[in-house]
């Protein structure tokens, strides 16, 4: 793999570092709470965040062999926002959970105003 010049994988460092700070921030504004669904975190969200943190690990993997103060500050940053989005997992889980059991609830009532819907249908 080539190596890629310090300046460059600072400037991509500190984009996705924005990029992670701001959508802790949105999530950590409106945490999920139990049986409420609509604070949980969308797949668009949950897809930008995995491919924010692939671009990140493509960039790690090319590291400079030397690096210099800002590099290094980029790096403790971006290891502070991966620490906080694993904090934040277990809550994502739980509402994404949550939101499954109210979709399937949801279904279950659907499946049965369509029975009676046809047995009623059948019996006029």
């Amino acid at each position: 793999m080539t190596e890629v010049p310090p300046g460059q994988v600072i400037l991509d460092l500190r984009e996705t570092n924005r990029r992670l700070s701001a959508w802790l921030e949105k999530f950590s504004a409106n945490p999920p709470r139990p049986g409420e669904a609509s604070s949980a975190v969308s797949s668009e969200q949950m897809t930008e965040i995995l491919s924010e943190l692939m671009r990140a690990g493509s960039w790690l993997r090319s590291l400079p062999k030397t690096t210099n103060t800002a590099l290094e500050q980029e790096l403790r940053q971006y290891r502070r926002r991966v620490e906080d989005l694993r904090d934040l997992l277990p809550h994502i889980h739980r509402a994404l959970i949550d939101e499954r059991a109210r979709l399937e609830k949801e279904r279950n009532r659907l499946a049965s105003a369509s029975t009676w819907a046809q047995l009623s249908r059948q019996t006029l």
